[in-house]
């Protein structure tokens, strides 16, 4: 599939799914607590998107079977909601993907469980954060892909963290998933020539210890290989004229 360049109608589609994204990213930080079970998270996050008349991107993509995904500490994304419940500690890694009269917008959010965080964590979630506006400040017309992923690995590596590397972003709007690949790693001036209209969810997943991630039996669920936490912020944005605009707000 060739890369789609949006018309100003398209981006108009997909600001409206874009601001249901975050509109369930914010409510759902207000259950984010010990004791709350994941399916229960997982409901909350879908009555939102009913209730602003959108459906969930993800429930029977592929056959993924719920309407997000939440992964938690060693888990990097693609989490199945089940019946574990929160513990005061935890990282919960919320990635949400919404269809609004036809158009996709796709975001994602780390939460910690709790007010006391580890200082290594809290530079793990800074750190990851800071990373996807990085990329996404890099994402201007004129640019190319490996300018993103570029900007994002050196944050993270000189960081002390690593990027995960059979995973990344991606074009999203008309599809959930288009082209470009955005890999969360590569080299500056390399790849796609970043044009006016373009959409694509830039999403860096940091890993606090080595790279290497392995899929769990529920051939679904991405882990980290050493068992230590990961990190995961993801943004839909449009190129423009000058600086690139984020999708996935409010």
């Amino acid at each position: 599939m060739a890369i789609l360049i949006k018309k100003a109608t398209e981006i108009t589609g997909i600001r409206e799914a874009g601001k249901i994204v975050a509109l369930t990213l914010r409510h759902i930080e207000n259950f984010i607590k010990p004791d709350v079970t994941l399916t229960e998270l997982e409901t909350i996050c879908e009555e939102c998107i009913k209730k602003h008349k959108a459906i969930s991107a993800f429930k029977g993509y592929r056959g993924f079977p719920a309407a997000v995904c939440i992964s938690i500490n060693e888990e990097v994304v693609h989490g199945i909601p089940d019946s574990r419940r929160l513990k005061l500690g935890d990282l919960v890694k919320i990635d949400v993907g919404v269809i609004k009269n036809g158009f996709y917008a796709d975001g994602a959010k780390t939460f910690h469980v709790g007010n006391h965080i580890e200082p290594e964590i809290k530079k793990l979630l800074t750190v990851t954060e800071e990373a996807l506006y990085l990329g996404i400040k890099a994402a201007k017309v004129g640019n190319r892909i490996g300018d993103i992923s570029s900007a994002i690995q050196e944050h993270v590596e000189k960081n002390g963290f690593s990027v995960v590397k059979e995973l990344g972003g991606h074009g999203v709007g008309i599809y959930l998933h288009e082209e470009p690949i955005i890999p969360n790693f590569g080299r500056p001036n390399d790849g796609p020539e970043l044009q006016k209209g373009m959409t694509l969810a830039i999403e860096p997943m940091v890993n606090m210890g080595r790279p290497e991630v392995i899929t769990a039996q529920n051939k679904w669920t991405i882990i980290t290989k050493d068992r230590l936490p990961s990190a995961h912020f993801e943004h839909t944005i449009v190129i423009t004229e000058n600086d690139a605009e984020i999708l996935t707000k409010e």
